[in-house]
């Protein structure tokens, strides 16, 4: 009989899978790695006297061993890889409203565009940053999870929070902003108005799509409020009898789920800056979208 208690476990279960998903991008992943540790925990036959720091290490490993399995299967990946979505809205038993500062510390958490900014890190960097800078823990922790000293972990954090930080284009804004300007762009998409759909563009929106070889999409990033405007004007005028979507909370925002004339879903996320997109996901890759639909 394992002498750890289940409801240790089930106190740190949200902190381990929020660890794996930011690690791996990927839902499914970070349900095994809780199913893992889970396992592992049971097998511990002595007392543990931090559960909270033995499983993060215990989650951050396997976590670790998935991301680069799955990044050696990303080397053939045909096109844009987007992470799995997550849906964050509020469950029956939590409160069904956040406070604005709660609600952007989940949307950070848990944001696509943080998550697609990671895949520039390695994985030790991207560790060690998730560790330190998303759930605050100290950096013995992060190097006894790392098997690496307290100065080598402090080096990844610094390397990684500088390319992070250079790579961060916005800062995000409230809920209520978010989705106004996500309304804001649909409503122009569908009035047919290039000039007023450009007008809720960002000047440098970037459109990333990912169909997983499956199904098609564009391949490369789609650039500048021009481009960008006239593809979502061809997409409106091309699945203009596929009817409305459907507004979910994937990753912290408003998103947009539609299913075109065959079946097949797409999934729009959003980021928002001064009141203007700056990017926009699109998601078609069946395998990613199979929990969401």
């Amino acid at each position: 009989m394992s002498a750890q208690p289940d409801s240790a476990f089930a106190e740190h279960r949200a902190l381990l899978f929020k660890i794996a998903y930011n690690l791996t991008g990927s839902v499914s992943d970070a349900e095994d790695v809780v199913q893992e540790c889970y396992l592992r925990w049971r097998a511990v036959e002595t007392p543990v006297a931090h559960p909270r720091s033995y499983l993060a290490q215990i989650a951050t490993r396997q976590a670790l061993n998935a991301l680069r399995k799955r990044n050696r299967q990303r080397e053939d990946y045909p096109g844009v890889w987007l992470p799995e979505p997550l849906p964050t809205a509020a469950q029956p038993e939590q409160p069904a409203a956040r406070s604005p500062e709660s609600a952007l510390l989940l949307a950070d958490q848990v944001s696509t565009a943080m998550l697609v900014m990671l895949q520039s890190l390695n994985a030790e960097q991207r560790a060690a940053f998730v560790l330190r800078e998303v759930f605050d823990f100290d950096y013995p922790e992060i190097a006894r999870a790392l098997g690496k000293s307290p100065e080598a972990v402090r080096q990844l954090v610094h390397r990684a929070r500088t390319r992070v930080r250079s790579g961060r284009r916005h800062t995000l804004v409230d809920d209520d902003t978010h989705r106004a300007t996500v309304e804001g762009l649909f409503q122009a998409t569908m009035g047919g108005d290039i000039q007023t759909l450009m007008d809720v563009l960002a000047p440098d929106v970037v459109v990333l799509s990912d169909g997983g070889g499956h199904v098609s999409t564009a391949r490369k990033p789609i650039v500048g409020a021009d481009p960008v405007a006239r593809f979502l004007h061809g997409l409106a005028r091309k699945h203009a009898g596929s009817g409305a979507g459907t507004a979910l909370e994937i990753n912290g925002r408003m998103a947009m789920l539609f299913y075109d004339a065959q079946g097949l879903p797409t999934l729009f996320q959003f980021e928002v800056a001064d009141a203007r997109v700056t990017q926009i996901y699109i998601l078609r890759n069946p395998r990613k979208l199979a929990h969401l639909t």
